[in-house]
Order: C-alpha cells, then structure tokens, then sequence
C-alpha cells in the first residue's frame, strides 16, 4: 500500500476516471473498486475519500442522489456538466504531472 500522502494527491484524478467510466457510484463502491483494479495496492480511507467528494460537490464538479436501501440511506457521486466539462482538463494535468514526476526520478529515460 502507498502511503496516505501519495493517494490524497491523487483523489481527484481517481474519483473524476471512475465516475466517468461509471456514470455513478457511492463511496464504498469508489474504495472497493479502486482497490480491485490496483490488486489492493491503493486502499482508500474514508477520511481521505469523502472530503474529497465533498470538495468536489462544493466546486459543482459532482452532484449527490440519495437512495433508500431498506433502512439505510446510500448516497451516489455522479459528475455534473461542469464535471464533464472539467475532467479531460484534469486527466491532462494529473498525466503532465506524472511525465514530469518521471523526468525527475528517470531521467535517462527522456
């Protein structure tokens, strides 16, 4: 598992891919998903993942439904139109970053 400081630069990024790929999801369903696709490499918290949905909703980037399942209440993330205006702009920051996270910790490679 990577370290907390790593995965919360990182949220954003997740969050926006899967809800993209997905249309929409609740939390646990964000945190187990991710931790299939990585083979349980990356293991998101609570603590990290909902003040990050929650940012994301104040900014309009994503809205909330809430259904009834039986006595309990699930809330799914779905991207706004803003969300889907913004996204392409994000995944193409979070890859630039990635590149030149790469230039610096391979520089033979460039």
């Amino acid at each position: 598992m990577y370290s907390k400081e790593l995965i919360k630069g990182t949220l954003q990024p997740i969050v926006l891919k899967l809800l993209h790929e997905n249309k929409r999801m609740y939390g646990y369903e964000i945190t187990q998903r991710v931790k299939d696709i990585t083979n349980g490499r990356i293991e998101l918290t609570e603590g990290a993942l909902y003040p990050t949905l929650h940012k994301l909703e104040a900014d309009g980037i994503l809205s909330t439904e809430k259904e009834f399942i039986g006595k309990r209440v699930r809330k799914y993330y779905s991207l706004t139109k803003k969300g889907h205006s913004v996204i392409a702009q994000k995944m193409q920051d979070f890859n630039e970053f990635v590149h030149a996270m790469n230039l610096i910790l391979n520089p033979k490679i460039s």
